[in-house]
């Protein structure tokens, strides 16, 4: 098993995740595991500090999540966020209550100075800077033993600590980046409090990964399914320089693609990385097994088996395949699979949660613990070009989910050809490469429209682009205004059959980035 800098016992917050973010991207490696696990599963992991997370729920609720307190027993230092800080509070002996004032957005962080001493959390933090407060609750009495090193307008008791005990918390959420300085604050616990010294990179996991998979795969065959996107090539990639030639990827045009993708996908894989492709055209069998379906999770499921059947198809054309690799990344993980954590599941990933009971495979997922961003930077090592690295994020399902209600190919060549004009006009502006991800949704919606003299009842297209980091949150990219017309000019004058183009402005949460 993998030593783990640090732990992260997950309490439900949507935040959670960005915990483990933060400490990567400061090269510290960091897992989180679901706020129950017991305290022999931690310490297996030769961890050097653990944070408990935020969360939904009340300390005092009659079903509240409790940790294994044998974890506060380990002589690890421990720091709890929000949730997990009202949880330390309770575990040693201290109390919370209602807050007569709650707390939600940014607020001034003053630290406490007491004999010009502050806690090394707070090393090299300026006073006064903004913090992302979300709570109903508060710590009333303080634990014997601890002091408050911090507080806020509203908050007393901002951050505690027991320093003799190494053990911390904070009301506020450093990991989101609304709290200014709350990077260096995460940075501060696991190196200057936990003694973390290792500085984990891509370099590392690429030739642990190499090694793995090896160990894993012997002289078996792998199958492996290939999209085109980000992931699936870097899986393709990592798995070649692994295996070679025991490696069979397989590209399975399901109808649901872009325009042009198929042909694109064949030319970077053949032409570019020399990968011997093989193409199963399923277009047909995925749109039979959709019509009808207007669920988004039907959908997705449907096309997540249909998947799998065409794997097992082509599987059985191949001697001596024993493995399907897949491009899982960990915020697919988060967000699918909620029996990891109290967190609720927003959707299910059509590559996420294992195989069906009648498929003899094993499955190899090397970048399920790695969050987009890593994931392009594990492309670069690989040596991929930037083209592929730098592409923008495109589901499983396709276009599947792109489109609200049934899923047809007249509705797939609309989109289609309005997807390809956003894409063509934002690569042509520049704000291709400096937005995460665009897209166009057909709502089937109509409405009246007027084109020469005469009336038009026709389909409205809404147009998708977000800045991220990783994909977790997202907010809405400020596009010129004279972008957005010319996007909207052209999907309206070249694509018959729409008469209507919107923006969405919102931003996750509370939506998805998706519409499905």
């Amino acid at each position: 098993m993998k030593d783990v800098s640090i732990i992260v016992l997950d309490f439900g917050s949507q935040y959670t995740q960005l915990i483990a973010r933060r400490l990567r991207e400061e090269r510290i490696y960091c897992e989180i595991v679901p706020y129950f696990t017991k305290v022999e599963e931690i310490t297996a992991k030769n961890p050097k500090g653990i944070i408990l997370s935020g969360g939904p729920a009340s300390v005092y609720d009659e079903d509240a999540y409790e940790v294994d307190k044998a974890i506060y027993d380990l002589g690890l230092p421990v720091m709890g966020i929000c949730y997990g800080m009202q949880r330390i509070a309770v575990d040693f002996g201290g109390s919370v209550i209602r807050s007569d004032h709650h707390e939600y957005g940014k607020a001034e962080l003053y630290i406490n100075e007491e004999h010009g001493n502050v806690s090394p959390l707070f090393e090299s933090c300026e006073n006064g800077r903004i913090v992302w407060m979300s709570h109903s609750d508060r710590v009333d009495v303080l634990p014997e033993g601890f002091a408050p090193i911090a507080y806020s307008d509203n908050s007393p008791f901002a951050a505690i600590a027991n320093e003799e005990k190494r053990v911390y918390a904070m009301q506020y959420h450093p990991e989101v980046q609304h709290s200014e300085e709350g990077y260096l604050m995460l940075r501060n616990f696991a190196r200057k409090i936990c003694g973390v010294t290792e500085k984990w990179d891509m370099g590392h996991f690429l030739k642990e990964q190499i090694a793995k998979i090896k160990e894993q795969v012997g002289e078996g065959k792998v199958l492996c399914g290939l999209s085109g996107g980000v992931d699936s090539s870097v899986v393709a990639a990592l798995l070649y320089e692994a295996i070679g030639d025991q490696l069979i990827p397989v590209f399975v045009d399901n109808g649901l693609l872009r325009k042009g993708e198929r042909e694109q996908v064949e030319e970077v894989f053949k032409v570019n990385l020399k990968v011997p492709l093989v193409v199963a055209d399923a277009s047909e069998l995925f749109l039979e097994r959709l019509a009808g379906v207007t669920d988004p999770e039907t959908k997705r499921k449907t096309i997540g088996h249909t998947f799998i059947e065409v794997f097992e198809a082509e599987a059985k054309k191949h001697s001596g395949i024993k493995f399907l690799a897949q491009g899982t990344l960990y915020p697919d993980v988060i967000e699918s699979v909620s029996v990891k954590g109290p967190s609720e599941t927003i959707k299910s990933h059509h590559n996420v949660g294992g195989l069906p009971d009648w498929m003899d495979f094993e499955l190899i997922e090397p970048l399920r613990e790695l969050f987009k961003d890593e994931v392009r930077k594990l492309g670069r090592e690989l040596g991929l070009p930037e083209s592929m690295i730098n592409r923008h994020p495109f589901p499983g399902p396709g276009l599947a989910i792109r489109i609200m209600g049934d899923v047809n190919k007249p509705d797939l060549n609309l989109l289609r050809e309005a997807d390809v004009i956003l894409l063509d006009e934002l690569k042509a502006s520049g704000y291709y490469t400096r937005t995460w991800q665009a897209f166009a949704v057909l709502l089937n919606v109509k409405s009246v429209g007027v084109m020469g003299d005469n009336r038009t009842y026709d389909n409205t297209v809404c147009v998708r682009v977000v800045e991220a980091v990783d994909g977790m949150t997202a907010t809405f990219a400020h596009l010129p205004h004279d972008l957005l017309e010319r996007i909207s000019r052209r999907i309206i004058n070249e694509v018959d059959g729409i008469n209507r183009v919107v923006y969405d402005i919102s931003s996750k949460p509370p939506a998805t980035i998706e519409w499905e």
